[in-house]
């Protein structure tokens, strides 16, 4: 897959070339907060089929082990890396070019979506992580 993004600025590009998996729907209270939505799109790929094409982000911990980029300049919320993962980089689904290429394929941490979001598009449903459902 070839895809092409950045912020809303466009101070910060990107691509993606390769195989991407992972494709959620974010409920967790940490994704809401940086993207001021009640849930964030992210998909993942392999770091080394990402790379910034033009200008480079800022990125901040929000919690142990994850950095979060966005745009230094718009504070477009752009990536989300976890160190027990080193080899995938999350990518927000919406600051794609085209975000209907990449659909979200669950949700995940529902145990922390809005009262007032109901999830009616039969897609799987994760309590939290889908590691964690799976028992790993």
């Amino acid at each position: 897959m070839d895809l092409q993004g950045g912020c809303f600025c466009g101070a910060v590009r990107f691509e993606v070339k390769g195989e991407i998996f992972n494709s959620t729907l974010c409920h967790c209270t940490d994704c809401r907060r940086v993207s001021g939505a009640p849930a964030l799109a992210w998909f993942s790929a392999r770091r080394a089929d990402f790379r910034y094409t033009q200008g480079e982000p800022a990125r901040f911990s929000s919690s142990e082990q994850v950095l979060r980029g966005f745009c230094p300049h718009c504070g477009t919320t752009l990536t989300f890396e976890d160190g027990r993962w080193p080899e995938e980089l999350d990518i927000t689904t919406c600051s794609l070019d085209d975000p209907t290429s990449v659909p979200p394929g669950d949700h995940t941490f529902v145990r922390s979506r809005l009262h007032w979001v109901k999830l009616a598009d039969g897609l799987p449903e994760y309590q939290t992580t889908r590691t964690a459902a799976q028992g790993g």
